[in-house]
C-alpha cells in the first residue's frame, strides 16, 4: 500500500478557543465544505459530528477532543458548486491541489484543558477562534500559552461578527493587548452585526461574499466604496509587517517597489511558520461566512510535517539525543497522546506518527514500558466513527485498536531503532470528591471503571484514604468530576454516592532543618540496621536547560542530593533512602497532605555488615524526614484560582464585595461591550458553588470563569480550621 498524497499537502491542526467562541460550529462547517458531511449539525440542536458524547450534546459544550480527517481544494474565489449546483464534489476534487487535513476539535472549558494540552503536543498548527463580541477570554489565554510553550504556528479567526455587540477591531485589539503584538489583519469584515455581509481580503484587495446553499458559492467583487479607505490603511500595515521580515524586500519597499502578491504570501507563510506573524481572519461560522477562506489560510500559513523541525527524543539505553525526520523511510516513531474507551471495539489508542510507517498485523515496540505488542487493527477517526486502514505513514494521526500496555505519553517505535519521545506534561488536579459504590454489584465494577477513566484522562487521578478506606477522585474542577461520575453511570453502569468537593491542599517547608535517625531492631536472628542524616530546605528553581550534577535527582517538586562520601552508606542502599523520603512526603506533616517543593540532602550515615537492609534505611529516612520537616516551618498551601467575573455594570459593587469577602484579591476591571469584567485571584476553597451565587446576585445575567493559577501559603486561622477538619 502506497501513500496517495505527498507530505507537503498535509496539515495537522487543532481548533482551539474559549468555551462558546464557536469551535465546534466552525468544525461542522469545515466538515460540510470539505464534503465529509452533507448536512450541517448545530450545537444548539445537539446534532454535531465532533460533539458526539451524550454529555456534550446535553450541555452544548465540548468535553473530549475529536479527531477528523478530510480533504480540501483551496478556493479563493472559485465557487465550490458546479453549474447544476451539485455540492457533492466540494473539497474532494481528485487533483494535485487537494490537501489532506487532520483536525482535532478541542474543548474550551478550563476543566478539560488537558485535552488541549495533549492535542497541541502532536499537532503542527492551530486555528484559534475568538468570539467577536468578547474577544480574548480566560481560556483563550491559557490555550495561547500552551501553543507558545510548543512554539505552535497559528492563525486567528474572529468569529460571530453577526452578533449584536460584535466588534472586529475591539476583538483584534484584545489579541494585541493580551496575547501577542505579532497579530496582523489579513481580512476585515464588510459590515457588522445584522449588516455583516462578507470580508475584504487585504492582500488581494478584493471583497468576498458567501451565497447559495449554506454559503457554499463564494463571489469575488470589488471592495465597497465605504470600506476602501479602511482597507487601504490596513493593507499598508499588513504589507509593512510582511516586508519587515526580509531585508531585501524592505529595501525595495522603501524605494517604492511593492512585492508581488505571490512574494507577499510566500514571505507571510515563512513568518507565520516562525511564529513571527499571526494572520487574523474574520467571519461568522453560524451564518456560513468566511470559513472557506480560513481553510485556505490553513493551506497558506500553517505548516506541513515537512516544515516542522525533526522530532526530538532520547536513546532509551544511553540517554543520547536522537532526531527523526518526517519521512516514510526513517525508522518508525509515534507518540500515543490519547486513550478512548469504545463500547464496540474496546480501547482505542490515538497516536501521531512522526517518522516511518506501520502496518496492521505487525508488532509494535513500546519504548516507555519496554513491552512489545501486536498491532491488530488501525483505524482513522471521524469523531465517533471509524474507517479501517491497513497502513499509516509519517505525518498521520490514527488510532490502534486493542493495545493493552500503551498509555498517554508512551512512545511507540521500531524495536531495532528505539527512541523515547519527549512526554506530555499535565497540570496536577486541584479538586477532590469522595465516592462510594451504592451496591455490592457497583463495588466490583467501580474499580475497573475508575481505572479506565483515569487511563483516558491523566488529570483524573484515583487515590484512597488509608485511614478510612474511602476512594477519592481528583480532577480539574467541579464540572470535570461531575462529568466523570456521569460517565461511570452511563458507560459502565456504576452508581456511586458522592461526597462534597474537597480542595487538593499541599504542604511544604519555609525553613531549613537537619535530622538524624538510627533504625535498629534486634530479634532472634538477623537484625535490622539503618542510619541516615539528612538536611531539608525549600526547593530552589533552576533555569531551564541548566546542567544538573550526577549526584542530584531532580523531579518536578522534589530534589534528592546524594552527598555521601567514602561509602559510609553503601551505594545499593541510597535508592531506599530516597524512597523512604518520598513516602514520608506523601503523608505530610501538618494535616496529612502531600508535601512539595522540598530539597533533601543525604549528608551522613553508617551501616552494619550483616544487619543493614533496604527496609531499614527506608524507615530510618522516613523518620528522619518527619523529624526535620516538623522543625523546618511546615505550612499548608492552597490552590489560588484566576477568576474572571462578567456582569452588567449595576451589579459590579455586589460582585466586588462578594469576591473580597472570599479572601479574593481584585486585580483589575475592564469593559466587554455592554458588560463589565472583574479580574481577581481567589482561593479555590472559597469558590465552590459560586457560579450559582453570581447568577442569583445578577438576576441570571452574570457568569464566572475560573482556572488554576498557583499555590499559596494559607493564613494561620484557615490552617487551624483545615487541621481541625482532618482530625
Amino acid at each position: 500500500m502506497q501513500r496517495d498524497y505527498t507530505l507537503d499537502k498535509v496539515r495537522n491542526f487543532g481548533i482551539i478557543a474559549h468555551i462558546d467562541a464557536g469551535k465546534t460550529t466552525t468544525s461542522e462547517r469545515v466538515l460540510f465544505y470539505t464534503g465529509m458531511t452533507h448536512k450541517i449539525g448545530e450545537v444548539h440542536e445537539g446534532e454535531t459530528v465532533t460533539d458526539w458524547m451524550e454529555q456534550e450534546r446535553e450541555r452544548g459544550i465540548t468535553i473530549t477532543a475529536a479527531a477528523i480527517t478530510c480533504f480540501w481544494v483551496p478556493t479563493y474565489g472559485t465557487p465550490q458548486t458546479n453549474a447544476e449546483g451539485n455540492a457533492d464534489k466540494r473539497g474532494q476534487n481528485a487533483n494535485a491541489d487537494r490537501y489532506r487535513f487532520n483536525i482535532i476539535d478541542t474543548p474550551g472549558h478550563i476543566d478539560f484543558t488537558a485535552e488541549v494540552k495533549r492535542s497541541l503536543r502532536v499537532l503542527d498548527g492551530a486555528v484559534v477562534v475568538f468570539d467577536g463580541v468578547a474577544g480574548v477570554e480566560p481560556q483563550s489565554e491559557t490555550n495561547w500559552r500552551y501553543a507558545d510553550d510548543g512554539n505552535v504556528p497559528r492563525i486567528c479567526f474572529i468569529n460571530k461578527l453577526d452578533r449584536t455587540g460584535a466588534s472586529f477591531e475591539r476583538s483584534f485589539a484584545s489579541i494585541l493587548d493580551r496575547l501577542t503584538k505579532n497579530a496582523v489583519r489579513v481580512q476585515i469584515p464588510i459590515g457588522l452585526e445584522d449588516k455583516f455581509e462578507g470580508v475584504v481580503d487585504l492582500l488581494k484587495m478584493k471583497a468576498f461574499y458567501f451565497e447559495g446553499n449554506m454559503g457554499m458559492t463564494i463571489k469575488e467583487g470589488e471592495v465597497p466604496a465605504e470600506f476602501l479607505d479602511e482597507a487601504k490603511k490596513y493593507r499598508a500595515e499588513l504589507v509593512e509587517k510582511i516586508v519587515e521580515q526580509d531585508d531585501a524586500l524592505m529595501s525595495a519597499y522603501l524605494e517604492g517597489k511593492e512585492p508581488t502578491l505571490e512574494v507577499l504570501k510566500e514571505t507571510l507563510r515563512k513568518a507565520s511558520l516562525a511564529v513571527k506573524i499571526i494572520p487574523v481572519f474574520a467571519g461568522s461560522a453560524l451564518k456560513n461566512k468566511g470559513v472557506q477562506l480560513v481553510l485556505d489560510g490553513v493551506v497558506d500559513y500553517l505548516p506541513s510535517p515537512l516544515d516542522m523541525p525533526p522530532v526530538h527524543g532520547l536513546d532509551p539505553v544511553t540517554g543520547a539525543d536522537i532526531y527523526r525526520n518526517p519521512s516514510d523511510t526513517e525508522p518508525f516513531s509515534a507518540l500515543a497522546f490519547k486513550l478512548q474507551n469504545d463500547p464496540f471495539v474496546g480501547q482505542l489508542t490515538f497516536f501521531r506518527v512522526y517518522s516511518g510507517t506501520i502496518e496492521a498485523g505487525t508488532y509494535i515496540y513500546n519504548a516507555t514500558t519496554g513491552e512489545k505488542e501486536r498491532l491488530g487493527r488501525i483505524v482513522r477517526l471521524q469523531a465517533d466513527k471509524r474507517e479501517e486502514v491497513k497502513k499509516v505513514f509519517a505525518g498521520e494521526i490514527a488510532a490502534a485498536v486493542g493495545l493493552k500496555s500503551a498509555k498517554t505519553s508512551h512512545t511507540l517505535c521500531d524495536e531495532n531503532k528505539p527512541i523515547l519521545l519527549d512526554p506530555i506534561k499535565f497540570v496536577a488536579p486541584v479538586v477532590s470528591l469522595r465516592v462510594e459504590p451504592k451496591t455490592k454489584a457497583d463495588q466490583e465494577k467501580m474499580g475497573m471503571a475508575l481505572k479506565k477513566l483515569s487511563d483516558e484522562d491523566p488529570t483524573f487521578v484515583i487515590s484512597s484514604n488509608s485511614d478510612t478506606g474511602e476512594s477519592i477522585i481528583s480532577g480539574m474542577g467541579e464540572l470535570h468530576l461531575e462529568i466523570m461520575v456521569d460517565r461511570m453511570k452511563r458507560e459502565f453502569g456504576v452508581e456511586v454516592n458522592v461526597g462534597k468537593p474537597q480542595v487538593a491542599y499541599r504542604e511544604t517547608i519555609l525553613g531549613t532543618a537537619d535530622a538524624e535517625h538510627k533504625y535498629i531492631k534486634q530479634t532472634g536472628g538477623k537484625g535490622q540496621y539503618g542510619h541516615v542524616k539528612i538536611t531539608l530546605k525549600p526547593l530552589e528553581k533552576i533555569e531551564e536547560g541548566a546542567k544538573i550534577p550526577k549526584n542530584v535527582h531532580r523531579y518536578e517538586d522534589f530534589e534528592f542530593i546524594d552527598s555521601i562520601k567514602g561509602g559510609v552508606i553503601p551505594q545499593e542502599f541510597i535508592p531506599a533512602v530516597e524512597k523512604g523520603v518520598h513516602e514520608a512526603m506523601d503523608r505530610g506533616i501538618v494535616a496529612g497532605y502531600k508535601m512539595v517543593n522540598i530539597s533533601c540532602e543525604l549528608t551522613f550515615g553508617s551501616y552494619h555488615d550483616v544487619d543493614s537492609s533496604e527496609i531499614a534505611y527506608k524507615i530510618a529516612a522516613s523518620q528522619a524526614f518527619q523529624d526535620a520537616a516538623k522543625r523546618a516551618r511546615p505550612v499548608i498551601l492552597e490552590p489560588i484560582m484566576k477568576v474572571e467575573a462578567i456582569m452588567p455594570e449595576q451589579f459590579m459593587g455586589d460582585i466586588t464585595g462578594s469576591l473580597s469577602g472570599k479572601r479574593g484579591q481584585i486585580e483589575g476591571m475592564d469593559e466587554r461591550g455592554m458588560l463589565r469584567v472583574i479580574h481577581a485571584k481567589v482561593p479555590l476553597s472559597e469558590m465552590f458553588g459560586y457560579t450559582t451565587d453570581i447568577r442569583s446576585m445578577t438576576q441570571g445575567r452574570g457568569s464566572v470563569m475560573m482556572e488554576f493559577d498557583h499555590y499559596e501559603v494559607v493564613p494561620a486561622n484557615v490552617e487551624k480550621t483545615i487541621v481541625e477538619s482532618r482530625k
